[in-house]
């Protein structure tokens, strides 16, 4: 395979190892053979970074056993054996020592790539107290006197100021020579930390992401009592959130001493405040965990979190004592011809999940809490704009559609809570000329289900109207289902809402979706664009899918009422404005086949606008997402029939014109949204919040991303 586009290197993700050895006590031939062992397999798997536990070589709990000096020079002689097995090996290795300088111990990180050893990392925090009294064997980190000292013969870097920057020789190219370097120049930047320094205030990891690390290391023992395993993934969550990085944590496992201590070999990596993985506590084996961190991800988003560089500046002097050690990166999984042109090899399946629905949780506990704040999020901020107005009913223009439906709900939940009336609720259905029987008998069903006031405005006689006065063919039968045709009835339809507010003292509620928003799939100005406050606005269609699958699941309104909205949700989407042959009850348009399935849509949605990410990194991502229907877990109550796929040539299609609507035809109408609570950690698209953007851009850069780095098929 000479397409570079298969490799998670190419599109700016790192693949991690944390390994828990199995080790003897005090025995470093045994433990630098089984560090090996974990060290190949991690290799195997393509990793770039494997980390080992603290004090790994000559095992952690063996007290003043460490000054001994046959046990310090069986260390030494096992890390010079890792050192050179490491020439044939993928990963930057983290291995725990104690090693010995200035006639002082220290408890150490070796850092180990291809055959050298790029520096060691003393401990900065000693603890010592409860059952951990370092500091009767070991010296801290403040405690040297140099910042360099010789080991294996070499002089290297020593100190926890150090940031080991992997970058890559150079350019990887495709076949047309036009390839940017995999994953850009630089692949990471390692910062090392030990044990308790995580533990403490302010840990060295803190300054080190501040000054541009992006995977944080922590070599730990860590001991385990009842009640700590939670406590130190919550350190660890927090950590990386924080310090928008990944965290990677390891912990002593099987063979560690057991005098006063017992071990559970709990090992994690997190990103961003996510547990990407974790090891099986308390294993009598050996483990080794992989996941895949996007350091592009991080990197976005750390340039976005003013709050972030502002801590940066405000410690600038801090980060101006870090160091940092240039290494050149051979990336895993990829071979170099000699024209340059880049092989891959096959590490091409993300080791990380990716959500197909990444504005709906799949996991059930996260997806329940998720779809209550946003019911609430609607309808607190319905209450507070009929508060703030004085107005005590709404206008909806029911469809029933999936949008309107969800606006009704809200509506529906607002008046309970204010203790208002649900006939307080205006509730209009308004048949154009392709309105089908199926969504005209939904809505009215919806009406009475609710409670609220009933009625029905036929709008194709003022449609009619309006054809003669603009001279449409149409007024003469004439079937010319253009744009204009759509246009007048939806603008018809708003039209008559707004009048009907004046005349009701009510307020227009919108129901446009943020899908909506970002494909421009919404008819300007008097259309369903506009309205008085759009409840809406930043929800995306397939979470108003999920809430309306939740509303039901949890019967919130009764048997009757679950029984129209699993009809809503089981109608095609469509805008019913061009008829159909009649033959069918459902609409005869399908929104879907004109703009794309809303499921990939919304995927690209979310990781092109909150995180900005590159098309051919978002394809990538939508490749192992939805490439295979059976691969990774669904949200439990959506049926089999709607567990698509989508292969390499599909989410091409549809992404090409997502960036093409997104970014150039469709900005203007997101100008001029009406208000609305923003509802998601995905953002909104209002011009007063989460995107700004001018109205006359253009999309080329992203198309020709897209376009050169994404094969047409695969």
């Amino acid at each position: 395979m000479t397409d570079t586009f298969y490799s998670i290197y190419r599109h700016g993700f790192v693949r991690v190892a944390v390994c828990v050895p199995h080790v003897r006590v005090a025995d470093p031939e045994f433990n630098t053979e089984h560090t090996l062992g974990l060290a190949r397999q991690a290799s195997d798997a393509g990793a770039a970074v494997a980390l080992f536990p603290e004090l790994g070589i000559s095992s952690y709990a063996i007290d003043d056993l460490l000054q001994q000096e046959a046990l310090l020079e069986g260390v030494t002689a096992g890390i010079g054996k890792i050192v050179e097995s490491s020439r044939t090996l993928s990963p930057v290795l983290l291995i725990g020592a104690p090693l010995r300088f200035e006639h002082r111990l220290f408890n150490c990180g070796i850092v180990v790539y291809r055959g050298r050893v790029l520096g060691v990392a003393p401990k900065t925090y000693l603890p010592n107290y409860r059952e951990f009294y370092e500091r009767r064997q070991f010296s801290a980190a403040g405690h040297a006197v140099g910042r360099e000292v010789r080991f294996l013969g070499e002089t290297v870097p020593f100190g926890n100021d150090l940031l080991f920057r992997a970058g890559t020789p150079a350019a990887v190219r495709s076949d047309d020579g036009r390839e940017p370097p995999v994953g850009g120049s630089e692949v990471l930047t390692l910062h090392v930390e030990i044990c308790e320094d995580v533990w403490t205030p302010v840990p060295p990891s803190s300054y080190a992401a501040l000054a541009g690390a992006t995977v944080l290391a922590n070599l730990s023992a860590s001991n385990i009592t009842i009640g700590k395993a939670n406590y130190r993934k919550d350190l660890c969550a927090s950590q990386s959130g924080k310090c928008i990085a990944a965290y990677l944590y390891s912990a002593a496992g099987p063979g560690e001493s057991t005098t006063d201590l017992a071990w559970d070999g709990h090992a994690l990596i997190y990103e961003d405040g996510d547990l990407l993985a974790e090891s099986k506590r308390f294993a009598d084996h050996e483990q080794i965990i992989t996941a895949d961190i996007d350091t592009e991800r991080l990197a976005q988003s750390r340039m976005r979190q003013t709050s972030f560089n502002d801590a940066a500046a405000l410690h600038s002097r801090q980060l101006e004592r870090m160091r940092t050690v240039e290494f050149s990166f051979q990336t895993p999984g990829l071979a170099q011809r000699e024209d340059g042109v880049s092989l891959s090899q096959g590490i091409d399946r993300l080791r990380r999940k990716v959500e197909r629905f990444p504005f709906v949780p799949s996991d059930a506990v996260r997806r329940d809490e998720q779809a209550y704040e946003a019911y609430n999020i609607q309808v607190h901020g319905l209450m507070q704009r009929l508060r703030a107005t004085g107005i005590q009913r709404v206008v909806v223009g029911l469809s029933g559609g999936l949008d309107s439906t969800q606006a009704l709900i809200v509506a529906s939940h607002t008046m309970d809570r204010l203790e208002l009336p649900r006939a307080n609720i205006l509730a209009y259905t308004m048949p154009g000329f392709a309105t089908s029987p199926g969504t005209r008998s939904n809505a009215h069903r919806l009406m009475e289900a609710f409670g609220v006031s009933a009625h029905e405005i036929d709008i194709r006689p003022s449609a009619m109207q309006m054809f003669r006065d603009i001279g449409h063919p149409f007024a003469e039968e004439d079937p010319e289902y253009d744009i204009t045709f759509e246009n007048v009835q939806a603008g018809e339809r708003t039209s008559h809402l707004f009048r009907l507010a004046n005349y009701n003292d009510a307020l227009v509620l919108g129901t446009g979706d943020l899908s909506e928003l970002a494909l421009g799939w919404a008819t300007y100005g008097v259309g369903d664009q506009m309205s008085h406050y759009n409840v809406n606005a930043s929800v995306p269609k397939t979470l108003i899918q999920h809430l309306i699958r939740w509303i039901i699941a949890t019967s919130q309104f009764g048997e009757a009422v679950s029984r129209v909205l699993q009809s809503v949700l089981d109608t095609e989407i469509s805008p019913e404005l061009v008829p159909g042959d009649g033959t069918t009850d459902g609409p005869a348009q399908s929104t879907e086949a004109k703009i794309g399935p809303y499921e990939l849509q919304d995927f690209f949605l979310y990781h092109i606008s909150r995180y900005g990410l590159r098309p051919s990194k978002v394809a990538f991502m939508a490749l192992q997402a939805w490439g295979d229907r059976g691969r990774g877990p669904w949200p439990d109550f959506l049926p089999d029939s709607k567990r698509n796929e989508y292969d390499l040539a599909a989410i091409r299609k549809w992404l090409e014109l997502f960036l093409f609507r997104f970014f150039q035809i469709s900005q203007f109408k997101r100008t001029a949204v009406p208000n609305g609570p923003k509802v998601g950690s995905g953002g909104s698209l209002s011009p007063r919040g989460d995107w700004r953007a001018p109205s006359d851009s253009s999309a080329a850069a992203w198309l020709a991303e897209l376009r050169r780095n994404v094969p047409e098929s695969g």
